[in-house]
């Protein structure tokens, strides 16, 4: 418990911090753009031969470790799930599956504060669709939410009901996929939230929602805190909530604090295996992102690195390429490392833990004192699946809550219809 002390040493003391930052959040100006360039630009995606070719030529001579020591995912992912993986890439995966995909959207460019950001941005033909803005996190991108374009867009054809439509905006954020990589230093979740912000002033919405997990919950609920009167409220399927009872407790390496629910205990034992056994990425990409060459000259040291986010979704990957059927599909797990690897985005993208981690010290699953309406949906595989309790403690205005049957951390690839459903619910009451 000393690592996990360690990790949380700041946990205790963050209330009165993060209330302050989010002061400043709220005070901070928009992004300067006069005079900048505000053309929103068509975009299609074509990716040369050569790099595929050379992609598959990579993982054919790929040099492979030793088995792991131990009959399970304790030392890591597993030699036999990534030989699986190397195969089927080299062998059997198409990207242009995916490439036709997301081309059949309609894809954008528009520059913010220097940065060429790539959006999908689609329409419902329905009246009065209420817009969404959708923010991935890591080790994600626009692909996880291709599922969820459809149904929200035109629910009518998907079982829904026309007063359910709403128009997409998907952002890849900064320095991930096919938005560009920031030159300079700044390109943290507050300024992410600001050029979100700025983006759908550009579109013209006059009023809208955020959604988001991972990170993008974390720019959702800064976008929140800055509170533009556009912003009618958020959704997150990873929400902020943990009590800072709770982070001490972790830190101190006690157990739960007595009369803490079934959930509560649940989400304790969660987080206590996250601090202690699964943030070995997110510190080395906050601290080093610079040093992880290999994952960008090693396909399948990307891959590694990218499949080891967290347990329980790493044991379903593993899962679907030992042949069972889950809620993701080989091609859907090699789309998005795809992504990564022909972008080059693995350095790129987590430079943003390191550009967080410059920020005053808070934690990641701390409130943030977010005041706007707040709709709430937990899978029980998440990091940790936030109980009632916590979720009406952190956000005064919460309007909706549910917990989930099935469903991970990637809500929208792994259960789209699902989150469809939980997102036509949670702002029903904000149209």
């Amino acid at each position: 418990m000393k690592k996990v002390k360690r990790l949380l040493v700041n946990a205790a003391v963050t209330g009165a911090l993060v209330m302050q930052i989010a002061l400043g959040y709220a005070q901070s100006g928009p992004l300067v753009t006069q005079g900048a360039d505000h053309s929103i630009r068509p975009f299609k995606i074509h990716v040369p031969q050569t790099k595929i070719n050379d992609l598959r030529h990579r993982i054919s001579a790929t040099k492979w470790p030793e088995r792991e020591t131990v009959g399970d995912q304790s030392q890591g992912v597993q030699l036999a799930t990534m030989q699986a993986l190397a195969l089927y890439w080299e062998k059997q995966y198409d990207w242009r599956k995916v490439e036709t995909k997301l081309n059949s959207f309609p894809q954008f460019i528009t520059t913010i504060d220097g940065v060429d950001i790539h959006f999908i941005h689609v329409r419902s033909t329905y009246p009065n669709a209420l817009p969404i803005i959708i923010t991935h996190g890591w080790p994600g991108s626009v692909i996880e939410q291709l599922k969820i374009i459809g149904p929200l867009t035109d629910p009518v054809a998907y079982g829904g009901k026309a007063e359910d439509a709403f128009d997409v905006v998907i952002p890849s954020l900064p320095g991930y996929g096919f938005s560009g990589k920031p030159t300079a230093t700044g390109w943290e979740p507050v300024h992410i939230a600001k050029a979100w912000i700025e983006l759908m002033r550009r579109l013209g919405y006059k009023r809208y929602v955020a959604q988001g997990g991972d990170w993008g919950n974390a720019v959702s609920e800064i976008m929140a805190l800055i509170a533009p009167p556009e912003l009618l409220g958020i959704h997150t399927n990873m929400p902020a909530t943990v009590p800072a009872e709770i982070s001490k407790a972790l830190a101190s390496g006690d157990q739960p604090p007595a009369g803490s629910s079934a959930d509560e205990k649940n989400a304790y034992q969660q987080l206590g295996f996250f601090y202690s056994k699964g943030l070995g990425y997110a510190n080395e990409m906050g601290l080093r992102p610079q040093t992880l060459y290999g994952i960008e000259d090693s396909p399948i040291g990307l891959a590694g690195w990218i499949l080891d986010h967290d347990a329980r979704s790493y044991a379903l990957i593993a899962r679907v390429f030992n042949g069972q059927k889950e809620g993701l599909t080989r091609d859907d797990i090699l789309d998005n490392i795809t992504l990564y690897w022909l972008t080059n985005t693995a350095v790129s993208s987590a430079r943003l833990y390191w550009e967080t981690f410059q920020l005053p010290k808070a934690g990641f699953f701390d409130p943030r004192n977010v005041t706007i309406p707040v709709a709430v949906s937990v899978f029980p595989d998440e990091i940790y699946a936030a109980p009632k309790k916590w979720a009406e403690k952190a956000y005064p205005k919460l309007i909706y809550y549910n917990k989930l049957e099935k469903g991970g951390h990637f809500a929208a690839w792994e259960q789209p219809q699902l989150l469809t459903t939980e997102l036509r619910a949670a702002f029903k009451s904000l149209r």
